[in-house]
This record gives structure tokens, sequence and C-alpha cells, in this order.
């Protein structure tokens, strides 16, 4: 079972954290801002926070713009991963993935079963990694963005969380990319 080794020191990650909606501001952002209290109150630095509008052309820029940004480890986007025709955040995540972390998707569908049964068939929560960069796609709830960041994000980006973690092998997601 997973636990958190206290012999270990916590690395802070830095993270960005991307709404998406055509009809909210950062103002009326509650998704946003569950995620955002929750990275500050775990030790996490918030590194960006933004809004975009469903456009599937604008959320792969900008996913991209904070992939190629050094202070950014992480980006967790909200909202854009359902079922309608507007809903295209998972297919702007999957322009910009370099390998995408199948297992996140359905550890997040476990999640979500225990708490609103069927109904979470209708989320496409997904996680990737792009330029040594980590990208996980959320649903617009601020429920679904607490038991994501509550259940998987909190002990994934915890660098003493055991067996293992995404922190510990950051290091080596862009060893590809390296001069050898």
């Amino acid at each position: 079972m997973s636990r958190i080794d206290e012999s270990k020191e916590f690395i802070p990650v830095r993270i960005a954290v991307l709404t998406v909606s055509d009809t909210r501001s950062l103002a009326e952002d509650r998704s946003g801002e569950t995620l955002v209290a929750r990275i500050e109150g775990a030790g996490h630095i918030l590194a960006a926070r933004d809004i975009v509008t469903d456009d599937r052309e604008l959320i792969s820029d900008k996913l991209r713009a904070w992939c190629a940004d050094p202070a950014i480890d992480v980006v967790i986007s909200t909202g854009g991963t359902g079922l309608t025709g507007r809903d295209v955040t998972v297919e702007a995540h999957r322009d910009v993935y370099e390998k995408e972390i199948d297992a996140f998707g359905t550890v997040f569908t476990h999640v979500s079963m225990a708490k609103i049964g069927t109904s979470a068939v209708q989320s496409r929560a997904c996680g990737g990694v792009a330029q040594g960069t980590y990208l996980f796609a959320l649903p617009g709830s601020p429920g679904a963005c607490k038991d994501a960041w509550d259940e998987i994000l909190s002990l994934q980006l915890d660098f003493r969380h055991r067996p293992c973690n995404f922190v510990e092998i950051m290091p080596r997601l862009d060893e590809h990319l390296r001069r050898k």
C-alpha cells in the first residue's frame, strides 16, 4: 500500500493551473480555486494560473508555452473533459503529449465511481508528459478537482510517497532530448 516516508524531505513542485471555460472568469473559477488551495496547502508552488475558452488551439498553445517554461513542472487543467461539442481539452492535451499516462484516467475513473457512480463514464480525464512537464486534464467541477488532487495527484506529486511517485522521475522525463 502507498505511504509517505517521513525520513525523506518534501520537495515543492511548481504547478500551473489552467481553467478551460467559455463562461467563467478567474473570479468565478471555483474549480481553479479548489486546485490552487490544495496545491499551496500541500506546500507546492503556484507557478502560473490562467483561463482560456474552449478552443483546441488556444488550449494546446497555452499547454505548449507552459511546457517550454523552465519554471513550470506540472500543468493541471480543469474543464472541457466531457462529451459535448465544445469539450476539446482532452484533444488539445493529446496534441501536446509526447507520452500519455494511460493509468491516470483509469485511476481517476475508479476514484470517481466511488463518489458519483456510473456518471464517472462521462469524464475523459487524462494525463501525459511533454518536454519534461507533467500535464493533467481534470473535469470542471470542484468535486472532481478535489478528488483528483486528494486521491491521486497529492500523492504522486509528493517525493516522499512510496513505493514510487512522479517527482522522483522528473529529472529523467526529458533524458531522450539530452546530448549523449
